[in-house]
């Protein structure tokens, strides 16, 4: 558990540019737990099909913004990871100790894209979820001349 309070503590770069920027990745989760928060309200709170789809809209950028906010922390480990072994290197630390380094860079810089292809797909998904749901919206205000979903009590028109 110490661990996870350890990395929602350090900057979201891994410490490479706090001056610079000072965002960390504890202000980005939180920010992504608002985003989702507001956007499960409008999902449960509103009457009209077009209000609930942007909801949905908002709690998939949510998702998209903590996955690469982890995915830039996890970069920002390996950047921390291989300056340490450069270092040891440059002192003349023994090799098994760089290589111990060099390993745990490896480690945490092959998954730091992962956050960002998820973001990806999420924007994938997002705009077929658009597409479809604006033309079931569109069809059906054809047929009813409304888009409350009050009066979504059938399937059929």
């Amino acid at each position: 558990m110490n661990a996870w309070l350890t990395l929602l503590e350090t900057p979201a770069d891994g410490g490479q540019l706090a001056g610079l920027v000072g965002f960390k990745l504890a202000s980005c989760i939180a920010l992504s737990c608002a985003i989702f928060a507001i956007g499960a309200w409008g999902v449960l709170a509103r009457r009209n099909i077009l209000l609930m789809l942007i909801s949905i809209e908002l709690m998939l950028n949510a998702v998209m913004l903590a996955f690469v906010s982890f995915a830039r922390m996890r970069a920002g480990v390996a950047a921390e990871y291989t300056a340490a072994a450069a270092k040891a290197l440059a002192e003349g630390a023994p090799a098994e100790a760089i290589a111990g380094l060099q390993a745990k860079s490896a480690i945490w810089t092959t998954s730091g894209a992962s956050g960002q292809i998820f973001g990806l797909f999420i924007i994938a998904v997002a705009a077929a979820e658009a597409a479809v749901g604006l033309a079931i919206v569109i069809s059906y205000y054809r047929h009813r001349a409304t888009v409350d979903t009050r009066d979504m009590t059938t399937m059929k028109f």
